[in-house]
């Protein structure tokens, strides 16, 4: 059989490479390293006129919505906190009509941090702009542990407490439509969310693609060979 084609979202950002200095569509080399250990085939989905996205996910087995910069306060109804970062409004625009025709679809969808973020707003939910403890210096990745919530998606693919690599600065505050929590850091923030089934759809505040354990994308990849038939 094929192996499942995974859709990643990127990066826009200004970079330098060689003699060029150029606006590019980029992603750290850890998130196709990680569809690829864990039996998926990469695609790099860079941001694009929403409308195109439905046509997109129609070409997938499975979408990743990867980390990156804070989500627009807009988005959800606030103004910005001082400590909220530059809006990527490209981005939004574009992963939140992907996550909108995956959902439609029926696509499994694993959000990777600002993946998580934008999901819950996608469904109705807000953020906190700012919280502490979860990052290490800057530019360094952070570690916490994680407890899974039993009963739960993601609890099936990991039942023990795990220590993660963790970047973040907000999370959920109010939680979207139909979502349930499925993780939680020691201090009580959402780590996991996940809709019900029959959907595949799973969320997650910390980066996998920057640790070893494969086992939640796995489950994304897992499902979208199922759902490949």
């Amino acid at each position: 059989m094929p192996k499942p084609l995974i859709g990643v979202t990127t990066y826009l950002e200004q970079a330098r490479w060689g003699v060029w200095d150029l606006p590019a569509a980029l992603l750290p080399a850890g998130y196709p390293r990680l569809v690829r250990e864990s039996g998926g085939l990469a695609a790099l989905l860079p941001p694009d006129e929403p409308d195109a996205a439905a046509e997109v996910v129609s070409r997938l087995d499975g979408l990743v919505i990867a980390g990156g910069a804070d989500v627009e306060p807009v988005r959800y109804g606030a103004a910005p906190d001082p400590r909220t970062g530059p809006p990527a409004r490209e981005r939004d625009a574009w992963e939140l009509a992907l996550i909108e025709a995956a959902l439609a679809a029926g696509t499994p969808l694993l959000g990777i941090c600002r993946g998580l973020q934008l999901l819950n707003v996608a469904l109705g939910g807000t953020l906190v702009q700012h919280l502490d403890g979860h990052t290490g210096a800057v530019g360094v990745m952070g570690r916490h542990p994680v407890v899974p919530v039993p009963g739960t998606r993601y609890a099936a693919l990991v039942p023990e407490t795990a220590s993660v690599p963790t970047y973040h600065h907000q999370c959920v505050d109010i939680l979207g439509k139909n979502l349930t929590v499925s993780a939680h850091a020691p201090d009580g923030t959402v780590e996991a969310v996940e809709l019900p089934s029959p959907a595949w759809v799973l969320a997650v505040q910390w980066h996998p693609e920057m640790g070893e354990d494969t086992r939640v994308m796995r489950g994304l990849v897992a499902a979208a060979r199922e759902r490949m038939g």
